[in-house]
């Protein structure tokens, strides 16, 4: 069992390094010309960026269009942590391919980042897997490492010591003594990122085989032994970056694009800080009301809370404090009576309706009791969630009336929220409305064009943001 930690191995948030680290990183970014491809297995990987398009469809005209933005990166949503792992495949595999003609037409290179939770969970190793073999037959080069960066500073997530930690309060927890590494479907035991390898590939790649970047050479600057250590990974090897803070991946990126300026060649299985780094992205504040809601006439607020992690409950419990919200909770338990569970689904659009066209905000809930198959095969348990989520999408999807904003809780939630219910073709990321809750401004083609739609993760912030988020959306500016 890895040791607990207190936030005080944390250090200082910024210090002398942090000009250095950005400068030195600053200029390999400009010699950088190759196309960052991020596949985001949930619509919450957008947590650290702005100003940067995600494309719902990925057709190879589609495509062609991101690789010709001016920004130096993009996002694929692929929601395939909703998928079954041979759903998984066969789109990672269409989609490398479709960005890969776009690619040659557009005579651009390119990279892929696979985008995936910060606690681990997703279908790995089998995405960067095929990602890669799709890449080296496509373009004929050899992809030599994979690089594992969870670290996620919003979300409370730090390597230290080749230990994934979860942040509770002032306590760093391994991020395999938490309720994530429970998750039914992605569960997993390994309490260092090298066993983590082992476990997920069935010891395909070894622990003992894994090269780790060692917090310790990060802070001292030791570029040029990280760089060294990045050359003489081959064959797939697997690379774990310790990070606990932005400029640590600050300084291994730039060890990082110094190798690849020599040949080598990277898979990226990450959370979300390392694409604001590799990106080159800059800070910006948090959103405003003005800037997500312009227009002060519009109806009530949408809140749509599909996850079931500890935290979402916690965070619906105190938003229900809030006296100005109608709440309205979805009976999962009838799931798997089909009759019973559709008149469950009427019953909550018609009062949902009726409270956004008077002017209400409304949270919509699923009933915190979590729904199982119990039938031992992990694909159902996958199955029966996804039926609820298609319940609560069906909540925005048969709304008529624009309300004024929509949050939508937990991973595959928004996901089904934004591209069923919405038909988001392509969003802009507006920012953040706290940190590590990403805003989108939906497309003209959307249902409800330019609505500022919240993606709120269900394993992000803290009790209180919730109520805050819905706070800065009701405040009349």
């Amino acid at each position: 069992m890895s040791e607990r930690l207190t936030t005080e191995v944390l250090g200082r948030p910024e210090g002398p390094e942090e000009a250095l680290a950005e400068k030195l990183l600053a200029g390999e970014l400009a010699e950088n010309n190759k196309k960052i491809v991020v596949l985001d297995d949930d619509p919450t990987g957008v947590q650290t960026v702005h100003d940067i398009s995600v494309y719902t469809c990925w057709d190879t005209e589609t495509l062609k269009e991101a690789f010709s933005e001016d920004n130096s990166l993009f996002y694929i949503l692929t929601n395939s942590r909703g998928l079954t792992a041979e759903e998984t495949e066969k789109l990672h595999r269409e989609i490398a391919d479709n960005v890969d003609a776009a690619a040659k037409a557009c005579g651009r290179e390119y990279f892929f980042i696979s985008r995936s939770d910060s606690t681990l969970r997703g279908h790995y190793p089998l995405e960067p897997e095929i990602l890669r073999e799709r890449y080296e037959e496509n373009t004929g080069r050899k992809v030599d490492g994979e690089i594992l960066c969870p670290y996620f500073l919003e979300g409370g997530r730090y390597t230290i010591g080749n230990v994934h930690y979860v942040r509770y309060g002032q306590e760093l927890v391994p991020a395999n003594e938490t309720e994530f590494a429970k998750d039914k479907t992605f569960g997993y035991t390994a309490g260092t990122m090298p066993a983590y390898v082992e476990e997920k590939t069935a010891g395909k790649y070894k622990a003992q085989d894994v090269t780790c970047i060692s917090l310790e050479d990060i802070r001292a600057m030791r570029i040029d032994k990280i760089e060294e250590q990045l050359l003489r990974v081959e064959h797939f090897n697997k690379i774990i970056v310790n990070a606990a803070k932005d400029a640590d991946l600050r300084v291994f990126c730039t060890a990082l694009f110094r190798a690849m300026k020599k040949g080598k060649v990277f898979m990226f299985r990450t959370a979300a800080s390392i694409v604001k780094v590799m990106g080159g992205i800059s800070d910006r504040p948090l959103l405003t009301r003005a800037e997500m809601i312009p227009d002060e006439s519009a109806c009530g607020g949408l809140i749509l809370c599909g996850s079931h992690t500890g935290k979402t409950t916690a965070q619906l419990e105190a938003l229900k404090e809030r006296k100005d919200i109608t709440f309205i909770e979805l009976d999962a338990s009838l799931v798997k009576n089909e009759a019973a569970f559709a008149a469950e689904v009427d019953r909550c659009l018609r009062l949902e309706e009726q409270e956004i066209k008077a002017g209400r905000t409304v949270c919509c809930y699923t009933s915190r009791t979590l729904v199982t198959a119990d039938t031992g095969n992990k694909e159902d348990e996958l199955k029966l969630a996804l039926r609820i989520s298609d319940a609560v999408t069906s909540l925005a999807e048969r709304l008529t009336v624009k309300p004024a904003f929509i949050i939508a809780k937990g991973g595959i939630t928004s996901s089904e929220v934004g591209t069923k219910a919405l038909k988001v073709r392509r969003a802009n990321v507006l920012g953040q409305i706290l940190p590590g809750i990403p805003v989108w401004q939906t497309g003209a083609e959307s249902r409800f064009p330019g609505i500022c739609y919240v993606i709120f993760p269900g394993n992000v912030g803290e009790e209180d943001s919730l109520e805050k988020a819905v706070a800065i959306l009701s405040r009349k500016a």
